[in-house]
């Protein structure tokens, strides 16, 4: 028996949760399918968001033949099996969709392959891809594809989710009595991060390892926990979450956040994130967001790098919370920052201006005679004296 959730994979676009906003009744792609028409596109999401589901429904409204393919195991052959079988489907009048899981794995020429057949109509491609299609998908081939945005399920629909396969006699659980609270099926939801498969995963392991009393099976919290040993993170450190939690982290300690700070702290840390990485950043955002407003910033941030180098972890992760929940709460200056780019844009706006002659180190008797240093004045011997220190093209001129 297939496992359960690919029985319960919906069979309609009514019956996807959570992704009304590109394929709700009065969505562009919803309208346009109905109409007739299928264009190519990239369904862009996390893990679990139903991208092959959606696919496979949408090949279906549009009377099409479907073919699916993973960018990890396949490559030209199996696309021009696809192709030839798409030349006999054209001859006939029927549509060719071919779905490409993963396109981000191809490469260049691979994706390349896809363009003269997507564009004289003889396939019309949906890729899938859990990264940023600006970055993994080639400009040409992105350029003919639209771009839908799916978002990992709420809590709610993963409930939803879980209940239907309870009750589904046919596809799911609802040929057996099954017991389980609600909130037990939440503590599901919650651990599947979004992900409908994983969470109906838990759910079939759960309901598989309970044992079954007067024709019952009552599943617990702790049979529920036991399985699910650890949050279901989506927290790959070389993909597009990575950066977007690093992203919010950054900015809750700039904006003086200390709580939502030590929580994307937390994310990284159950997410597998390198301690260094993270110190490595405090480090910069020391001087960068609050420099001399608080100079000690940066003295406490390299402390913190120092300290989880030589301590490592788990213990590093006080370290890293202490220091976080300071810089959040620490007066905030960009005034570093703004200085040196005013400045550095000046240099390459203007050039190597020389630099003025009673600022030059006189180390020769050829260097005296042509004036270096001369008129210079010993701040030490006269601090009040006042003299010029940029170039002459750049008298006045202020960079702070």
């Amino acid at each position: 028996m297939a496992p359960l959730a690919d029985r319960m994979r919906p069979h309609t676009l009514d019956d996807v949760l959570g992704q009304s906003e590109v394929i709700g009744a009065d969505s562009a792609l919803r309208k346009a399918v109905s109409a007739g028409y299928l264009p190519s596109l990239i369904l862009w999401g996390p893990p679990g968001s139903g991208k092959t589901t959606i696919a496979r429904i949408l090949a279906q409204d549009a009377h099409a033949e479907f073919h699916s393919i993973s960018a990890v195991s396949s490559g030209v052959s199996d696309l021009r099996r696809i192709i030839a079988k798409a030349k006999e489907n054209k001859t006939r009048g029927v549509l060719t969709v071919i779905f490409l899981d993963e396109i981000h794995r191809w490469n260049k020429a691979q994706q390349d392959g896809l363009l003269p057949y997507i564009e004289n109509g003889l396939l019309v491609l949906i890729g899938a891809t859990t990264e940023n299609p600006s970055f993994e998908v080639n400009s040409a081939l992105l350029s003919r594809c639209r771009v839908y945005v799916l978002r990992g399920l709420f809590l709610e629909e993963l409930v939803c989710v879980l209940e239907s396969a309870l009750v589904d006699d046919d596809r799911g659980l609802g040929a057996k009595i099954i017991f389980i609270a609600k909130e037990n099926l939440e503590i599901i939801a919650q651990l599947s991060g979004g992900d409908a498969r994983v969470a109906l995963n838990i759910l079939e392991a759960a309901v598989s390892s309970s044992a079954e009393k007067d024709g019952q099976i009552s599943v617990s919290q702790k049979t529920i926990c036991s399985i699910a040993q650890k949050t279901h993170l989506i927290y790959d450190k070389k993909a597009d979450e990575h950066y977007n939690v690093i992203s919010a982290f950054i900015k809750s300690i700039r904006g003086s956040a200390p709580s939502a700070a030590v929580y994307w702290l937390a994310r990284m840390i159950e997410g597998g994130e390198d301690p260094e990485f993270i110190a490595r950043r405090l480090l910069i955002l020391a001087s960068e967001d609050i420099g001399n407003a608080l100079p000690t910033a940066l003295v406490v941030a390299n402390a913190c790098f120092d300290a989880v180098r030589k301590i490592g972890w788990p213990e590093s992760q006080l370290i890293l919370s202490q220091t976080v929940m300071y810089l959040a709460r620490a007066p905030k200056s960009n005034s570093a920052k703004r200085a040196i780019s005013v400045a550095r844009a000046e240099v390459q706006k203007s050039g190597a201006l020389p630099v003025p002659l009673h600022l030059r180190n006189a180390s020769t008797s050829l260097m005296k005679e042509l004036g270096y240093g001369k008129k210079y004045i010993y701040t030490h011997d006269d601090p009040f004296a006042k003299q010029e220190f940029l170039p002459d093209q750049l008298v006045g001129r202020e960079f702070i």
